[in-house]
């Protein structure tokens, strides 16, 4: 929302006319799009009415009084002096609307002052979630290039020739949930970071072309497809993806790229609903960093229950993840709107019963780094 000087200046030029065509036009759309400062500007617009109203008012009792006692002096009229309570009375008459006046205007000013500090609020309320996706500047991702290079010659390892690698501007996760189309599943704010180019990188550091099929920004979904001829058909996927909610306290864990290698992380359901009880998520009470955006929650049974998205800049392990059923839902919009979208996704889990180590070997080549610019 506009500073409140700004605010106050555009509404008072736009009350008397002073904004310029184009300006008003803007102001107009802007109110339309944006129902905070609509709130603000009716509130703002009723405190200057008010104002304008109290002015006249005033103006109009002292013109009688001058008037009344211009007669008085003059002999027409006779006033009989006041005493006592009857004096008060006759103060009390005479000032009561004046002080509804101004009890308005002062009930007005608060309103409007609140206005503005629940919209400041709820913009903090906003920046205090962080998405965990991690900006790599291209010159660290050549460091580590030059790096990795250097340990295959230091360990006497014959140095692999790779094809050209893509200098990455973020860097992402994502997991595969299609094995005959290829398909994967990340956050849509992933995805949007990489509109010109998307590569998926796996555990052993292959890289492949992709591109997004599917958007959902509202859920902050995105469902990609490896474009790369060179990519290598994997087995059936070993997760099923749960279609109802998972429980409170539930144990998880979760798969991810917040730096050049995978890691583990665990924790728990720690409440059903999101920040601001937004159900399109739960919480969970984990660690993750920048990098683990997109990566995949799993629990004990080796059931996909969510996608780790965001977590809360101040509030140490609170930790949000998209639920499962609303990639259920991703998954069937993307076939009714999407052309030659036809994605197969398994109903049972082959990780049930597992132990967790066997789970991780078994489920790690299914997840990969995101990258792009």
């Amino acid at each position: 929302m506009m500073e409140d000087s700004l605010l106050v200046d555009a509404v008072e030029r736009f009350a008397d006319g002073s904004m310029s065509e184009q300006e008003r036009i803007y102001f107009v759309d802007l109110r339309k799009n944006n129902p905070e400062l609509d709130q603000a500007v009716v509130e703002h617009l009723f405190f200057l009415n008010e104002l304008n109203n109290f002015s006249d008012t005033r103006n109009f009792k002292h013109c009688l009084t001058e008037v009344e006692q211009k007669l008085a002096d003059e002999g027409f009229v006779f006033r009989k002096p006041f005493s006592g309570r009857a004096k008060v009375v006759q103060l009390w008459s005479k000032y009561k609307r004046t002080v509804a006046v101004a009890a308005s205007i002062a009930c007005v000013v608060s309103l409007f002052i609140a206005s503005i500090i629940s919209s400041v609020g709820n913009k903090t309320d906003r920046n205090n979630i962080k998405p965990l996706v991690e900006k790599i500047k291209i010159q660290e991702a050549k460091q580590r290039q030059i790096e990795n290079k250097i340990n295959q010659l230091q360990a006497g390892a014959a140095v692999v020739v790779e094809k050209p690698r893509v200098n990455s501007k973020f860097r992402g996760t994502g997991f595969l949930i299609d094995v005959v189309g290829n398909y994967l599943i990340t956050n849509a704010h992933v995805a949007l970071e990489g509109r010109n180019q998307l590569i998926i990188e796996n555990n052993q550091g292959e890289q492949f072309s992709a591109t997004a099929v599917h958007i959902d920004a509202a859920r902050d979904i995105a469902i990609l497809k490896v474009t790369d001829k060179t990519f290598k058909k994997l087995p059936p996927v070993p997760f099923a993806i749960r279609k109802s909610n998972a429980g409170l306290g539930e144990q998880v864990f979760m798969l991810g790229f917040p730096k050049q290698e995978i890691v583990y992380g665990e924790g728990y359901i720690s409440a059903k609903n999101g920040y601001q009880m937004d159900t399109v998520y739960c919480q969970l009470n984990t660690e993750a960093n920048e990098g683990s955006s997109g990566s995949p929650v799993i629990n004990k049974k080796g059931e996909l229950i969510g996608i780790l998205t965001s977590a809360e800049r101040n509030a140490q392990g609170v930790v949000y993840a998209v639920k499962s059923i609303n990639i259920h839902r991703a998954i069937e919009e993307a076939r009714k709107t999407e052309a030659n979208v036809d994605i197969k996704i398994t109903s049972s889990s082959s990780l049930k019963g597992m132990e967790r180590e066997a789970q991780i070997k078994k489920l790690e080549d299914y997840v990969f780094m995101i990258k792009g610019n």
